[in-house]
């Protein structure tokens, strides 16, 4: 049973030719020497820092202040844990 795309039993036409060239290992940056890898490396990261949506400094001012407070928090909240677990041992040993 064959559909548009062709049978699971029968390779498709590509599958069956040969290789003819021998393809070196990493494609195009495999030709480029290790200077020219470090190039391409660092054109790529400031292509994506490029792409990146920095916040503004009020936003930046926002998120710092949420990041302190939430930090001041778990802080006391560790704190008063941790000594409710101190008095505990205390009373159980003494």
């Amino acid at each position: 049973m064959t559909d548009a795309v062709g049978s699971i039993d029968t390779p498709d036409a590509e599958d069956e030719a040969p290789q003819s060239k021998k393809s070196r290992k990493g494609g195009k940056r495999g030709k480029k020497g290790p200077l020219g890898r470090l190039a391409l490396f660092y054109r790529q990261i400031v292509a994506e820092l490029r792409k990146v949506v920095w916040p503004t400094r009020n936003q930046l001012t926002t998120y710092t202040t949420v990041v302190i407070v939430f930090v001041v928090v778990m802080i006391g909240l560790v704190t008063v844990i941790d000594y409710g677990f101190q008095e505990a041992v205390k009373y159980v040993f003494g």
